[in-house]
């Protein structure tokens, strides 16, 4: 089935290209369809790479989904167009009173500094806590879901003495667990972060289940018992190419960033690295929108 997107959003051309069926709100009008709508608070600083990368695989289901962008008030951002901003992202005053079957809050470059100190902290706070009443099941990833651990559940980040960067193998438990159907029992996904959340404290929790974890990368993927919270401490919506643009850029910048782990063919990073994790993101993705979205939202909201 087909994601709607905005008129003229440019990740259009780049789905289309991959066979990823995707179509404007001009033409969803005419369809008698109740899609999935789901609510994406876009932190990172370039916001066109990571709507690209999200919309693959929300699109890649047989579920409908209507996609709609939500940007910070109290932060300017930098790398992304005043215009491209303007014309494709609402801001929390304008989706405040609405209803969503799911949101995605992505991750952002801020882990250095205490979550106290985010300038736009007070705003995803009353954005977290809108949420809880008003969407379905929302999906976190990296600093994301460090931010909804610390928010909801009161577990804080801690700095690692190097950054946790590469592509790390994964141990699943509780692989009957909807979110996880599916997943081999050993998978692979990428890291690109500077803190960790503690694995005993997740344990202890009476509110949240572990499901997969890494030897060296630590906690990866969690869930509330009652589904309404999905963090991912890694990113599995990368781009097979994401490190790689990373790892050059920092060195363009004068950043001695080590190379990252189990990603370049002989860790040469002059050769192209290999996509091990698309098939469990793809997995992710459908699992969420199916068992935690789509089976569990009215349809029609106040039912």
């Amino acid at each position: 089935m087909p994601i709607k997107i905005p008129l003229h959003l440019p990740a259009k051309d780049i789905l289309e290209k991959e066979n990823i069926f995707v179509m404007d709100e001009q033409r969803a009008i005419t369809q008698d369809i109740r899609p999935l709508n789901i609510l994406i608070l876009n932190l990172m600083p370039e916001k066109q790479k990571t709507e690209t990368q999200l919309l693959r695989f929300l699109g890649n289901t047989p579920l409908q989904v209507h996609v709609s962008f939500l940007r910070m008030s109290s932060h300017e951002s930098k790398n992304t167009s005043k215009y491209h901003l303007d014309t494709f992202y609402k801001k929390f005053e304008e989706v405040k009173s609405k209803k969503f079957d799911g949101m995605i809050i992505t991750g952002s470059p801020v882990e250095h500094l205490p979550f106290e100190e985010v300038d736009y902290w007070k705003e995803l706070q009353e954005i977290m806590n809108w949420s809880k009443e008003n969407v379905t099941s929302t999906l976190h990833i990296c600093w994301g879901a460090q931010a909804a651990l610390y928010h909801h559940y009161g577990i804080n980040k801690y700095h690692l003495p190097q950054k946790c960067f590469g592509v790390y193998e994964h141990k699943l438990f509780h692989p009957h667990e909807r979110l996880v159907q599916g997943f081999d029992d050993y998978f692979f996904a990428p890291h690109s972060r500077y803190t960790d959340v503690s694995i005993d404290e997740i344990k202890a929790h009476p509110d949240l289940q572990l499901l997969a974890k890494s030897d060296d990368a630590g906690v990866f993927l969690l869930a509330s018992k009652d589904g309404k919270h999905i963090m991912a401490t890694g990113h599995l919506e990368y781009s097979a190419e994401t490190l790689a643009e990373e790892y050059h850029r920092d060195h363009q910048r004068g950043i001695d960033t080590a190379i990252p782990e189990n990603y370049f063919p002989h860790d040469d990073p002059e050769q192209d690295p290999k996509y091990r994790w698309k098939s469990h993101c793809s997995l992710l993705f459908s699992n969420w929108l199916n068992y935690y979205v789509y089976q569990e939202t009215p349809y029609q909201w106040g039912e």
